[in-house]
């Protein structure tokens, strides 16, 4: 994994000293997480286990696990990354704090961790998105995804309750 760049924003290694600005910016606003897979942390201790765990990771080759940060600023605002595979395929995942959110930041991350990913020889890559969170939608059609199932289930096991998924696929074009 390489550190990235567009217009905007670096994608970069998250690091040990962001657990804070993580915890701070968007994982402990309960708004963020709403369609998410998990829950607010209660307190910036449960932000830096998780991250523990996500900077052991880099070591590995399939790991592709960003910082979103403004150039301009070199805030931290959000983060973007592979959360796991699915029959082969690359299965992306962001977030970032609600002051970002309609802005554009996304829609620049997602496309340069999709190019990324294509230049590392994937071939489909996967998005995932609640119907109902409009804005990610919104975000995932715009770099070129493509709608191909929705199927209600549980999120995660921390959200049981049945949600109807998007699900998205976008296929390298120069095959």
């Amino acid at each position: 994994m390489r550190e990235l760049e567009t217009e905007r924003l670096r994608l970069r290694y998250l690091t040990a000293g962001d657990a804070q600005t993580i915890f701070d910016g968007w994982a402990s606003d309960p708004e963020v997480p709403k369609y998410m897979t998990w829950n607010a942390h209660k307190d910036v201790s449960e932000t830096m286990r998780i991250l523990d765990g996500w900077l052991r990771h880099y070591d590995e080759p399939d790991c592709f696990r960003y910082g979103m940060e403004l150039k301009c600023t070199g805030e931290l605002i959000g983060m973007i990354d592979v959360v796991g595979y699915r029959e082969g395929c690359p299965v992306i995942g962001y977030c970032s704090g609600k002051r970002f959110w309609g802005n554009g930041y996304m829609t620049e991350a997602l496309n340069a961790v999709s190019d990324e990913l294509f230049s590392a020889g994937y071939d489909t890559l996967i998005v995932e998105a609640v119907k109902e969170n409009i804005g990610s939608n919104r975000v995932i059609r715009k770099c070129g995804y493509e709608l191909v199932s929705a199927e209600k289930k549980q999120l995660s096991d921390i959200k049981p309750e049945p949600v109807t998924v998007n699900s998205y696929r976008k296929k390298r074009t120069d095959l």
